[in-house]
């Protein structure tokens, strides 16, 4: 069997910044095992495998080397930044993922635009343990988001959140049933409102360089906070990514674009 795959940096304009992802672009589905064997060996923090269902719609499964992952958003932009070059004449793409998730995806102004769902959080209390190993001096606050499995932490200052050194032989031993946390704080620079990190050591890899599926909550969160509903939001992680969030009724817009970085084929006997 021979599988057309992409490696595609996602939230970025630049080569080698953005977030890495493989993209197989399947004719026949493959068994989970074999999905996930896959994921390992690629070793990114996500590879999304496609099939093309009809015309612009496609079935999209999303695998980290430990687990598959019910959404994830810079394979969901890799993957849409795949189908748009090899089915040019798209404009746009309908996706749906493993857990009942319908993702319209458009081309506009140069940009590629994703509609996510919208999901919420709630408050909760957090293992003291997570913010000493993940260096986090206060926690101004903490909510729960449960399609993601994930813990959030908001921070006073962006600038923090950016120096943040976490000690990950610490946390890969602290047990817990969370998938990952995400660290957050109202940003300093200019033309952003918000950014994050994302370390998730439990579930695949100890951090994420960008992620775009948490803002199906977090850009609900920083709206709620700081009363808009068009956001710029930056990921202060070492290779930098950053895109445009809007607020709508039941969904949220993320705006960004993604680079090409090689094409080839997998074969699997």
């Amino acid at each position: 069997m021979t599988i057309k795959t992409y490696i595609i940096d996602a939230f970025t304009t630049e080569l080698f910044k953005g977030n890495q992802a493989a993209v197989c672009l399947l004719e026949n589905e493959l068994d989970e095992t074999t999905m996930l064997n896959v994921a390992k060996e690629f070793g990114f923090s996500e590879t999304a495998f496609i099939i093309k269902q009809n015309t612009g719609s496609f079935s999209i499964r999303y695998f980290s080397p430990v687990k598959e992952i019910p959404l994830c958003g810079h394979a969901t932009l890799a993957s849409s930044k795949a189908i748009f070059t090899e089915f040019k004449e798209l404009t746009q793409i309908i996706f749906q993922t493993h857990f009942g998730d319908t993702l319209e995806i458009n081309q506009n102004n140069g940009r590629i635009e994703m509609k996510f769902p919208l999901h919420q959080t709630e408050k909760t209390e957090y293992d003291d343990a997570i913010r000493k190993a993940l260096g986090i001096n206060e926690v101004l606050n903490s909510r729960y988001n449960s399609f993601h499995n994930m813990l959030m932490l908001e921070l006073e200052s962006s600038e923090e959140l950016e120096n943040l050194k976490p000690d990950f032989s610490v946390l890969r031993k602290i047990e817990t049933t969370i998938s990952g946390v995400l660290v957050t704080a109202k940003s300093i620079r200019d033309n952003f409102d918000f950014e994050y990190r994302y370390f998730f050591p439990w579930s695949g890899a100890d951090e994420d360089p960008v992620t775009g599926g948490v803002q199906s909550f977090l850009a609900k969160y920083w709206s709620d906070k700081i009363n808009k509903n068009k956001m710029n939001a930056f990921q202060c992680s070492k290779r930098t990514g950053s895109m445009e969030v809007e607020l709508m009724k039941n969904s949220v817009i993320i705006r960004s674009n993604a680079v090409i970085f090689t094409t080839g084929t997998m074969n699997l006997t």
